[in-house]
C-alpha cells in the first residue's frame, strides 16, 4: 500500500500543534491516494512522542539517535532521504516553520522530487493531488497541479487542518538511524525565544483585530478597552503595521500569522483574501464593519453591520457590567 509521510515537528519534549494538524490533514487524503497515514518521528528517547502520535497515524517509522535530539536539517536530511528512497511515499507534508523551509527545499533537490511551499489546503481530484498557495506577494490564490512524479514534497502552513484525533491506532517500527559520524556542518547550540513583545497571538484563546476602520492611533484606547474587558490580545491587518500602529508580531494573514482563537473579533477590517487565510483555525469569528459588503462577513459566524465607534464602547460596558 502507498503511504502519506508527515514529518514530526517537536521542540523541547513537546510535539507541536501543526503535526496533529498536518496528520488530520494526511487522514483525509490518504484514501484519495490510496495511502497508509506514516508519522515520521526523528528524535532521541522517541517513546513518549510514540505514544502520543498513535491515535493520530497508521504507521509510525521512529528513528532514535541522540544526535537528531533537537533539529539540525542536515542530519534531517540525511534521515528524511533514506526514508523516503526506502518507503516511496506518493506525498510528504512538511510543517511551514522555520524547521520545515531549513530542511524541505534541499531534500527535495536530493531526491529529484517536486517541492510546493506554504500551501494552505490540498485536494484529490480524479487520483490527482493539487495543491492551493498564494503568489505574486498574495494577490493570486493558485491551485497548483503536479507533474507525474514518484513522490511530491508539500510544506503546510499552520491551521490547514483542524487537528482531529483519528482513533487509529498505529503500528510502530524502528528504524536503525543511517547517520554517520561527520553527519552536519551545523551543530545545535541552544533555543533562543524570538521576543515578540508581550503577547504571542497565535497562543490566545480571544483576539481581537482592527484594520483601517480605526481611522487613526488615537483612536486605539477604544479598542484597548474592550480587549481588557474581554481578556483578548490586539492583533491587526497588514495596513495598520504599515502603519506603525502595531508591530509585525500583531499581523494576521498570509503575510503575517496564522491564528486559531476560540473568538476572534474584527473591528474594521474589510477582509481581504490575504487577512482571512489566517484565520481559518478560528472557532468562532464576529465583525464589525459600516460596509455591509465588506468580504469579512463571508466568514464572520456573526456580523454588526454599523459604525464600530459606536458598537465598540457600548459592548464594552457591557461586558463589563456582566462582570459586575
Amino acid at each position: 500500500m502507498k503511504k502519506v509521510f508527515v514529518l514530526v515537528e517537536h521542540r523541547r519534549g513537546k510535539i507541536r500543534d501543526i503535526t496533529f494538524e498536518l496528520l488530520s490533514g494526511a487522514a483525509a487524503a490518504g484514501p484519495e491516494l490510496n495511502g497508509r497515514v506514516t508519522a515520521v518521528l526523528l528524535g532521541a528517547e522517541v517513546d513518549p512522542f510514540i505514544e502520543q502520535l498513535k491515535p493520530w497515524a497508521d504507521e509510525i517509522l521512529a528513528v532514535d539517535d541522540s544526535r537528531l535530539k533537537h533539529f539540525n536539517a542536515d542530519a534531517y536530511q540525511q534521515v528524511m532521504a533514506d526514508l523516503i528512497k526506502d518507503h516511496q511515499p506518493v506525498l510528504t507534508l512538511i510543517p511551514q516553520s522555520g524547521f520545515g523551509m531549513d530542511l524541505a527545499p534541499s531534500l527535495a533537490v536530493q531526491l529529484n522530487l517536486p517541492l510546493t511551499t506554504d500551501c494552505f489546503e490540498i485536494r484529490i481530484e480524479n487520483g490527482t493531488l493539487t495543491a492551493l498557495r498564494q503568489m505574486y506577494g498574495g494577490k493570486v490564490n493558485a491551485w497548483i497541479r503536479f507533474a507525474e512524479a514518484p513522490g511530491h514534497i508539500l510544506t503546510m502552513r499552520s491551521s490547514s487542518f483542524q487537528a482531529e484525533e483519528t482513533g487509529k491506532k498505529a503500528d510502530v517500527i524502528k528504524v536503525d538511524s543511517p547517520l554517520t559520524e561527520e553527519i552536519a556542518c551545523r551543530r545545535f547550540v541552544d533555543y533562543i525565544e524570538a521576543a515578540v513583545g508581550d503577547v504571542d497571538i497565535t497562543q490566545a484563546e480571544i483576539v481581537i483585530g482592527i484594520g483601517r476602520g480605526v481611522k487613526e492611533k488615537e483612536n486605539m484606547p477604544v479598542i484597548e478597552a474592550l480587549a481588557e474587558a474581554v481578556g483578548a490580545v490586539l492583533a491587526c491587518s497588514r495596513p495598520v503595521v504599515d502603519a506603525g500602529w502595531l508591530p509585525k508580531e500583531r499581523q494576521v494573514g498570509s503575510s503575517g500569522k496564522s491564528i486559531k482563537p476560540k473568538l476572534y473579533i474584527a473591528l474594521g477590517i474589510s477582509g481581504s483574501f490575504q487577512h482571512t487565510a489566517g484565520l481559518k483555525g478560528a472557532d468562532t469569528v464576529v465583525a464589525v464593519n459600516k460596509d455591509c459588503n465588506a468580504p469579512i462577513f463571508g466568514v464572520a459566524d456573526y456580523g454588526i453591520v454599523d459604525d464600530l465607534f459606536k458598537i465598540v464602547p457600548v459592548l464594552s460596558e457591557k461586558i463589563k457590567a456582566l462582570k459586575g
